[in-house]
């Protein structure tokens, strides 16, 4: 490795190249998700550097980094296959769950009040980086060691037995409403609209009468009245309306506004950059810097302002800092990689927060550089019940295992409630056109020296190296295997 990051150096002038030395996965491992002591199984390459480019690419093909380990699961043979998504943030609009995160907030930071309960009774709170749950078998390889945070844990439960409770008790509420609902149809159906107990039930034989009175008004059933009832109600809510219209017609700004103008959904830039009261009870507040990556940062013109590579996102809250997020900002979307936050303000939600967060900052990155319009969230594993809450981020699409083409997320489900493992590309004869088709045009870097394959083959002596490296241009496809370098000792 040492001779690998020397010839980093030497290897090009300016930025450096992507350089990667290739793991073939060999052994299967103890999955993260459902603890199978053997069930997991990856392919994976150490980055001693690599360009946003070829990075942005590569998760492209189903690939994923956790620090400078960079890794793709073999989805065929895996138990719990992990599928790349990645959200659409300019179609995006909060559901009521984000909503209820968001507002809940705004009320701690503008008055102090806090939720009841804690963050496990939020659905969608876990927001992690997935490679930090799986025991990877590179760790016998080479000596990785994660950051030591005490104060800080990552969110990634979601509080199955707590959401199993609060279902029990919905189940309840919603048999007593059904109930509720019962009596009152049964009680219309008596009509009249009298109270029931004033209602008298009779079963002796009726005695003749005269039949109907034809001086009165014939009887109407109370389905009758309460439409009739309503649409009053309609026509003069009309008028009022009308009549404030006429009096307010010369105001600057009209009360009657368009039904759509009005009933507008709120998107998460109004909640997230609401100004808040001057006596707040607490501020938020966030900075922005580079942070160790295998990624090279790069400020092209035409990028945004912060420029491309990996950020740590902090989060201080009166002062104190109370989380860390790491991102990659790539040239075609913002990349969560993992967060860190402070045990004592898990109520906020701050997994689902920061998600959100990352959202709206896309949008904004969006405005400088248009071909930034996606924000990938790691892995959807479906098999996986508690990793099912990225799917709720929609619009979304996941990535096809065998044809890397983008699925909206709804064409995908039904597939995989039928296999773990599905192709999504609803072509059967589509294919992988960013597949390997010139392994000759592979470069290596072998002795401090770059060379395409077909040379370093000539020197190379090992019968076993060719199959090693076919796989490796396979994975990484045509493209990225020409113009990154495959350290090779």
């Amino acid at each position: 490795m040492a001779a690998a990051a020397a010839a980093a150096a030497e290897a090009a002038a300016g930025a450096s190249p992507t350089i990667v030395e290739y793991f073939e996965g060999e052994d299967f491992y103890r999955c993260g998700y459902c603890k199978n002591e053997a069930g997991s199984r990856s392919n994976g390459m150490w980055a001693h550097s690599m360009t946003v480019q070829d990075y942005q690419d590569l998760i492209d093909r189903g690939w994923r980094r956790s620090g400078k380990y960079v890794y793709k699961p073999v989805m065929s043979q895996t138990c719990c296959p992990q599928y790349t998504i990645r959200c659409r943030p300019l179609h995006f609009q909060p559901s009521k769950s984000h909503k209820k995160v968001l507002k809940k907030m705004l009320k701690f930071l503008s008055k102090g009040e806090m939720s009841k309960g804690n963050s496990e009774d939020e659905p969608m709170d876990s927001h992690i980086e997935d490679a930090v749950a799986c025991d990877f078998e590179l760790k016998s390889k080479l000596d990785i060691h994660q950051s030591d945070l005490k104060s800080f844990s990552v969110d990634r439960e979601e509080g199955l037995e707590n959401a199993k409770e609060k279902n029990k008790e919905k189940c309840l509420r919603e048999e007593e409403r059904d109930k509720l609902i019962q009596a009152c149809v049964e009680k219309e159906k008596l009509g009249s609209g009298e109270p029931s107990s004033s209602i008298k039930v009779f079963h002796a034989s009726p005695k003749p009468g005269k039949g109907a009175d034809l001086s009165k008004p014939p009887c109407r059933k109370a389905k009758d009245i309460r439409k009739e009832r309503k649409r009053q109600k309609l026509i003069l809510q009309n008028q009022t309306d009308k009549h404030i219209c006429s009096q307010i017609q010369d105001e600057p700004q009209p009360l009657c506004l368009p039904k759509a103008e009005a009933s507008r959904s709120k998107t998460i830039e109004d909640f997230i950059f609401s100004s808040l009261p001057e006596d707040a009870a607490h501020q938020l507040e966030f900075t922005r810097f580079l942070c160790s990556s295998p990624l090279e940062a790069e400020t092209p013109s035409n990028g945004p302002d912060c420029g491309y590579g990996s950020f740590h996102q902090q989060y201080w809250m009166d002062g104190k800092i109370i989380a860390v997020g790491v991102i990659d900002i790539l040239p075609y979307c913002v990349s969560s990689v993992y967060l860190y936050y402070d045990p004592d303000f898990s109520f906020l939600s701050l997994g689902v927060y920061s998600a959100l967060r990352e959202i709206a900052f896309t949008r904004q990155l969006h405005e400088k550089a248009p071909q930034l319009c996606h924000y990938y969230m790691g892995f959807y594993i479906h098999s996986c019940p508690k990793m099912r809450y990225k799917g709720q981020y929609r619009p979304s699409d996941l990535l096809c295992p065998e044809t890397y083409v983008w699925v909206p997320i709804e064409q995908c489900l039904p597939v995989l409630e039928k296999s773990k493992y599905s192709r999504f590309n609803p072509d059967p004869k589509a294919v992988d056109e960013g597949r390997l088709k010139e392994l000759d045009r592979l470069r290596v870097l072998h002795k401090r020296t770059i060379m395409p394959y077909n040379v370093y083959k000539k020197r190379q002596k090992d019968p076993n190296s060719e199959a090693t490296i076919q796989q490796y241009a396979s994975l990484v496809g045509q493209v990225c295997s020409e113009r990154m370098l495959l350290f090779r000792s």
